[in-house]
């Protein structure tokens, strides 16, 4: 990728020395993490997934929901970070003062090498208590992925997707108990009619007033209040730069808008603003 649009977005990350990367779903879906609303597949075709994502539903048939969410999280293991994950750390290995926020469940950020993301809507891979909060394990079955080591020669070109030993079938499983008080553990994820967590949110903005430019990739700008950070930055006086595949409601507010997937703009920005880092 080349232009003027990348040369200035280069120009102004260079330059920076607080940056925050604020990624959405469409960076995770370029390493095959279907979107929260994609279409879903075999037995959760006949759910919709707004529908399970609420304390509500979980309230009602735990096992169903709980077996949706561990659905996701297979798939999530299969996953592997993509040129765009390599390209957000590298620039956090340049500007030790970076800010990754992402509004995914993923633990992509963390397996390409940015170790503790600000996490808007939580994790699949930090179960908790339903009544009492306390932190639960993985299930056992279900241990964090690892990936290989990136090769002397750089990472690999692409995300793509392991091959695993064969998994459970889909289907409703009974979530474990909590260790503390025994009621059923949960996703740690945020559901429809949840608050963000506040300290994550609490950071989150204070990142973004903070920042003297604001990389936003991957995000609709739809899912509020999480859309609101990049317009943070913007009022404070902070550069945005926007990467994505389309048009978004962030447009008029952005210094410069690269369009394109971000495993393949993440990498030419970076050599943009750092020849070097080839």
């Amino acid at each position: 990728m080349t232009g003027p649009e990348l040369a200035e977005a280069g120009r102004l990350l260079a330059a920076a020395r607080r940056p925050v990367v604020f990624t959405g779903a469409g960076m995770s879906a370029e390493s095959g993490v279907p979107t929260f609303r994609d279409a879903q597949t075999g037995l959760w075709q006949r759910y919709d997934p707004q529908e399970l994502a609420t304390p509500a539903a979980f309230r009602a048939d735990p096992a169903l929901v709980w077996g949706w969410y561990e659905a996701r999280r297979r798939g999530v293991r299969r996953a592997r970070p993509n040129p765009g994950h390599r390209a957000v750390a590298a620039i956090a290995a340049r500007l030790p003062e970076t800010v990754v926020i992402t509004q995914n469940v993923d633990d992509l950020h963390e397996r390409g090498g940015v170790p503790a993301p600000v996490r808007l809507h939580g994790s699949l891979f930090a179960p908790r208590c339903s009544a009492c909060a306390r932190p639960a394990p993985v299930p056992p079955d279900l241990p964090p992925p690892a990936d290989p080591p990136v090769p002397p020669g750089g990472p690999e070109p692409h995300g793509g997707v392991e091959s695993h030993a064969p998994e459970p079938p889909d289907g409703p499983l009974i979530p474990p108990a909590c260790a503390g008080c025994g009621a059923p553990v949960r996703p740690g994820v945020v559901w429809f009619g949840e608050a963000l967590p506040e300290t994550a949110l609490s950071a989150a903005v204070e990142a973004a007033s903070a920042c003297d430019l604001l990389l936003t990739v991957g995000t609709s700008a739809l899912v509020h209040p999480a859309a609101e950070i990049p317009l943070v930055a913007a009022r404070l006086g902070a550069p945005v730069v926007q990467v994505n595949p389309v048009p978004t409601p962030l447009d008029a507010i952005c210094a410069v808008n690269l369009r394109g997937p971000a495993g393949e703009v993440l990498p030419a920005l970076v050599r943009a603003a750092w020849p070097d880092a080839g």
